[in-house]
């Protein structure tokens, strides 16, 4: 389950999100629409993972981040930035594909061991308030006479998975689809 505060956040998020595109050469500047987005859970309870689907022109964007309240060792090229927020503090933004706690959110999705978070909406004291429905719907796709991989097929150094930096149409015979209120395209594959 994922919480989400009611809080204010400086930058807000699409900020963030156009610091990511126009910072990274595969990433454009210009006018940005959020499309919605989806969380995995971290295991550990430390690192909020927060996916985000944008945008820009006639370009879908994947936009993976990670929330630390400390910087991630080793991590200064994965580095957007930090964020204030008025519940948790000082936060440390990463591109999320650079950030391991992210990319095994992805790996056990794969294998069908995750899925996204649930989500909870809690005030400043902590409490729960609400929920949220998802923007974003994940599911796994299989070709015919396919079964899910293993941690040892995605660990052992064989054929690697794919995350998505633009929504479109990955190859692989598992692929994590996403479903959002005017499209779908896989996200990540195997």
């Amino acid at each position: 389950m994922a919480i989400i505060y009611q809080a204010r956040l400086e930058p807000t998020k699409p900020e963030i999100l156009h610091r990511l595109l126009a910072s990274r050469p595969w990433g454009e500047a210009g006018e940005l629409e959020v499309l919605g987005a989806y969380r995995f859970d971290d295991p550990d309870g430390e690192v909020g993972i927060e996916c985000h689907l944008v945008r820009v022109g006639e370009t879908v964007y994947h936009l993976p981040l990670t929330y630390r309240p400390a910087p991630l060792e080793d991590g200064e090229d994965a580095l957007i930035g930090t964020l204030q927020h008025s519940v948790l503090g000082e936060r440390f933004v990463y591109d999320g594909l650079g950030d391991e706690v992210a990319l095994e959110c992805f790996r056990r999705a794969l294998c069908g061991q995750q899925e996204q978070a649930e989500l909870e909406i809690h005030d400043a004291e902590d409490r729960r308030v609400d929920t949220r429905t998802h923007s974003v719907s994940l599911s796994l796709e299989l070709d015919e006479g396919e079964s899910l991989p293993t941690d040892d097929d995605l660990l052992s150094g064989g054929e690697p998975f794919t995350i998505a930096r633009t929504v479109g149409d990955l190859d692989g015979t598992v692929r994590l689809v996403a479903e959002w209120s005017d499209g779908r395209g896989v996200l990540a594959a195997y």
